[in-house]
């Protein structure tokens, strides 16, 4: 009986375990035991998948340098030069905004205007008095140059140097010119002066002593256009014989010339670049000239004669015609950018009769988006250029009674000078009374 009883309690012992773990019903037997360090968590899991990955990446980098060709390394490399080289000039452009903003020269040349805060200079000139009027924006102060010759101080118009002019048939002779100077340039040390008249001479002068060192023959016509490229003593010259001519005024070297203008070139204008502009006159072109490669680019817009020409930065310049336009070009088209028509208005009384004022001076402001403009409108007009250079816009003007023949920016920005006369420079006509 005894026995009876252990066996019916073993029994039940062993049902009612079976009825404890209904997992295991059907199953062979217990699933062997796990110890605690033979277990792997769920994050282990996912850290040796992506230690996986990163042999994978890391292995099929190094199967993709193995197959770069030498070719495809060059490319590689100056792709990652031209990303550096483009990070540096946008640097470089932040730092220019900053330590220069341009819209800041313009408001305060405006202001300048609006204050009464422009002052004249009058300069004696060989066919009667000149006017050069400087716009300031803050202390003007530095040497200019009178059609006589060099020049005066531009803040108090103190005479630093007078060479008188020669009679005609004394050209020969270590003195100043016989004829009507046309053009000067000076070198962007300050160390050359270069001046051209309509007796076909270049004189070269030493500017801080006003002694005349070169004198440059070659052109066959009155020399209207002069300009040192920047940083060298490398000289542009343009005449009315149509031809630009280069020169080493440091070697008194005559280096080539250069032919394409149908008319006469009325203007010049260059800057770092082995390169310059003109314009031609009555041809209709304004001609981008590359000196080493001796070819030229060829741009067409205006419908009259193109007498002045001035370049904003290495890639834009603006020209004016009398026609009364003003174009802005860039070298990547042969078309103007923008075109101003009528930019000085129109004189006459009869509507069939009105003519527009004729634009005889530019000038710009060097790599900035600030442009001048002048006429026989009783004023200066500024402008300032679109985005993108796609447009200029009226910005103020600066009344002046007269022929504005000239305009120029100082360097730093920091004033405008124009000279005034009383008929244009190519164009004689009824002479202004009060220029």
């Amino acid at each position: 009986m005894a026995a009876a009883g252990r066996r019916a309690r073993t029994g039940r012992r062993r049902w009612q375990l079976r009825e404890a773990d209904p997992s295991a019903e059907g199953k062979p037997g217990p699933a062997p035991h796990r110890s605690r360090d033979e277990e792997v968590s769920s994050e282990e899991e996912v850290e040796s998948a992506a230690a996986g990955r990163r042999r994978r990446e890391e292995a099929a980098a190094e199967e993709e340098e193995v197959a770069e060709t030498p070719q495809e390394k060059k490319l590689r490399l100056a792709k990652l030069y031209l990303e550096e080289l483009r990070r540096h000039e946008e640097e470089r452009a932040e730092e220019e905004a900053v330590a220069f903003p341009e819209d800041l020269v313009g408001e305060r040349l405006k202001e300048a205007v609006v204050s009464g805060g422009v002052g004249d200079r009058r300069c004696g000139g060989p066919r009667g008095p000149l006017l050069a009027r400087c716009v300031p924006t803050a202390r003007a102060a530095g040497p200019t140059a009178t059609p006589s010759g060099p020049g005066r101080e531009v803040e108090s118009g103190k005479k630093l140097c007078v060479v008188p002019g020669d009679k005609k048939g004394t050209e020969g002779q270590p003195m100043g010119h016989t004829a009507h100077v046309l053009c000067i340039a000076i070198s962007s040390d300050g160390k050359y002066l270069a001046t051209g008249d309509r007796n076909k001479l270049i004189l070269i002068w030493e500017a801080a002593t006003c002694k005349r060192l070169y004198t440059f023959t070659g052109h066959r016509d009155a020399v209207s256009g002069l300009s040192f490229r920047k940083g060298t003593y490398q000289l542009y010259s343009a005449s009315h014989d149509r031809s630009v001519k280069v020169w080493n005024v440091e070697e008194n070297a005559y280096v080539e010339t250069l032919f394409g203008h149908q008319d006469i070139i009325t203007g010049m204008d260059s800057l770092s670049r082995e390169c310059c502009v003109t314009s031609g006159g009555r041809d209709g072109t304004v001609r981008f000239w590359k000196i080493p490669e001796e070819s030229q680019l060829i741009f067409y817009g205006h419908q009259g004669s193109i007498d002045c020409i001035q370049l904003i930065n290495e890639e834009h310049m603006v020209s004016g015609a009398d026609d009364g336009s003003v174009a802005l070009w860039g070298l990547a088209k042969k078309k103007p950018l923008a075109l101003v028509r009528q930019s000085h208005g129109t004189q006459g009384s009869a509507q069939d009769l009105q003519q527009p004022y004729w634009v005889s001076a530019v000038a710009a402001l060097l790599n900035s988006d600030l442009v001048a403009t002048g006429s026989h409108s009783g004023c200066v007009k500024l402008w300032k250029c679109g985005e993108g250079f796609q447009k200029l816009e009226p910005f103020c003007d600066i009344p002046l009674i007269g022929f504005i023949n000239s305009l120029k920016f100082s360097s730093a920005g920091d004033f405008m000078v124009a000279g005034i006369g009383q008929e244009h420079r190519y164009h004689p006509c009824a002479p202004f009374s009060r220029a």
